[in-house]
């Protein structure tokens, strides 16, 4: 999925719209330009951790259905298609893959991966998967859960962000302090198509949806809450920083904090996981991913100069702090489950059914999805059975060039 507004492309909020474009509920294919298509992926994150995280638990490896943690690498090689719902590759979102291939780990796994930039629409990126032009895509919980009620057999394995993505931007001065006080307020989207998005988000807080007046504001949405033109504006983690970066004067209701829904992860055919050849590909594709993600905790900014440097279009978007601030935002919604000791990909079963159940309410679905329809972790435990220590070393021995050394985290990355 992908929305980008041209004005704020070169500082990056064009890499940000694309990104939320995979979290819009409906079908979203607009080209970047335009704002109909929700961008899908960020998050904030507050000081750096040295601790190598934990090995994952007795419950996870206990995973019956999940092959064994000895199926990689796997002999021939197996190949793999991964499709962005951005519509590009050019984002910092990506950065376990970016390190996976740098480093070699898809190598070690026994995997070639093929990343494509998939088409402009976070639904339209689901539909590959039973057509056969691709083996994972990256939807947010609402293109997932529209998918499998219009009959797309697929399902997620591995929940990449932990945690609500979302947030609300407010003025700076505004008087606005928790999601209750938009009831009856009014709140600017870049697309009237975004809706699907933000009125799960109230109606978890107990605001009804209907008694809010959506703007639709187009690039500028953003700039029409600073103008103070509306009293609210859909915003995402990552988006913050490219906000601040482009001197928007705003303060934000951090969906983390008071939101427990779901949100993006990789999603592949639900019959690939009944296939102990596929299944066994999937399983060393993410292991490499979750090798990627250790990479990145223990040392963001090689993990963020490997991923700007491999697009040169990123230096005319933003710079080196902002591009580190933007991945790090993600990265802390990426390392949730891990520092909670469910290992990388982990999903909350439960969170999941209050979010089903409640988009099923608001008619956002004809059925009443089971959350195991949507969701299994029984490829988390042999994902994450890899060397933590040595990609733990490979982190610490990177080389940073002289502008990453220099380069700052702004807060933690879990």
């Amino acid at each position: 999925m992908n929305k980008h507004f041209r004005l704020p492309y070169r500082i990056g909020v064009f890499a940000l719209l694309l990104v939320i474009v995979s979290l819009v509920i409906a079908a979203c294919a607009a080209p970047a330009a335009q704002p109909s298509n929700p961008p899908a992926q960020a998050t904030s994150a507050p000081a750096q951790a040295t601790s190598a995280p934990a090995q994952p638990t007795a419950a996870q490896a206990q995973a019956t259905s999940a092959p064994s943690a000895d199926v990689c690498p796997l002999n021939p090689k197996a190949n793999l298609v991964w499709v962005s719902p951005r519509g590009t590759l050019e984002v910092m979102d990506d950065y376990p893959l970016w390190v996976a291939k740098k480093l070699g780990y898809f190598d070690q796994v026994g995997v070639n991966v093929d990343l494509q930039p998939g088409p402009l629409g976070g639904a339209n990126v689901v539909s590959l998967l039973p057509e056969g032009k691709a083996d994972v895509s990256f939807p947010s919980p609402g293109v997932l859960a529209a998918s499998i009620d219009a009959g797309i057999p697929v399902i997620m394995p591995w929940e990449m962000f932990g945690g609500q993505v979302f947030d609300f931007a407010v003025p700076a001065d505004s008087t606005i302090s928790s999601v209750k006080d938009l009831a009856g307020k009014t709140i600017a989207l870049g697309s009237s198509g975004w809706t699907p998005i933000v009125d799960p988000i109230l109606a978890e807080q107990g605001v009804d949806p209907k008694s809010v007046k959506y703007v639709e504001a187009g690039q500028q949405w953003g700039q029409t809450v600073d103008q103070k033109k509306a009293d609210a504006a859909l915003a995402w983690e990552g988006l913050r920083a490219q906000w601040q970066g482009i001197g928007l004067k705003l303060k934000y209701l951090i969906g983390n904090e008071f939101s427990k829904d779901p949100s993006n992860g990789y999603v592949v055919r639900a019959a690939d996981l009944q296939d102990p050849a596929k299944k066994a590909t999937l399983t060393c594709f993410l292991r490499a991913v979750a090798m990627g993600m250790e990479f990145a905790r223990v040392n963001p900014q090689a993990a963020a100069q490997i991923t700007y440097e491999q697009f040169p279009a990123l230096k005319d978007q933003m710079n080196p702090a902002l591009a580190l601030e933007s991945m790090r935002q993600l990265e802390y919604g990426y390392n949730q489950s891990n520092k909670a000791g469910k290992g990388y990909g982990y999903s909350d079963v439960a969170n999941w059914q209050s979010y089903l159940d409640r988009v099923f309410k608001l008619g956002q679905t004809k059925k009443q999805i089971n959350a195991s329809e949507a969701v299994t972790n029984e490829l988390v435990g042999a994902a994450n059975a890899f060397d933590h220590d040595k990609v733990a070393a490979d982190a610490k021995a990177y080389q940073l060039n002289d502008t990453w050394k220099n380069v700052q985290l702004q807060g933690p990355v879990e």
